[in-house]
């Protein structure tokens, strides 16, 4: 699987931020398989808004390797066709789920 890029969601990041022994994280066991991440910019703006000023030297760190993709408006037609989709099965979701959905 090496030089495939996965976009990864926000649990991941948190996971691994919360494990005692980070290398018993999905992340590192992704790491080990050669992906290479993304995240959408909404990840980004759930990690930040969620970090306290002593977590942010982690999250630089972390981000760092990490890409970070846009929320474009190819993004936001692509979210409106999975709501479309989702509001049809009475299963909607957050917004920035949706949006993270799209972006992937």
């Amino acid at each position: 699987m090496a030089n495939k890029t996965l976009v990864i969601d926000t649990s991941i990041l948190i996971d691994y931020y919360r494990k005692t022994d980070k290398e018993n994280s999905i992340w590192i066991k992704l790491i080990r398989e050669g992906y290479r991440f993304a995240i959408s910019s909404i990840t980004k703006y759930e990690i930040y808004s969620g970090a306290t000023p002593s977590q942010l030297e982690f999250w630089n760190k972390v981000m760092s390797n990490i890409d970070i993709i846009a929320l474009d408006e190819s993004c936001i037609d692509v979210a409106v066709a999975i709501n479309a989709v989702l509001k049809r099965k009475r299963k909607q979701i957050e917004i920035a789920d949706l949006f993270i959905a799209a972006t992937a």
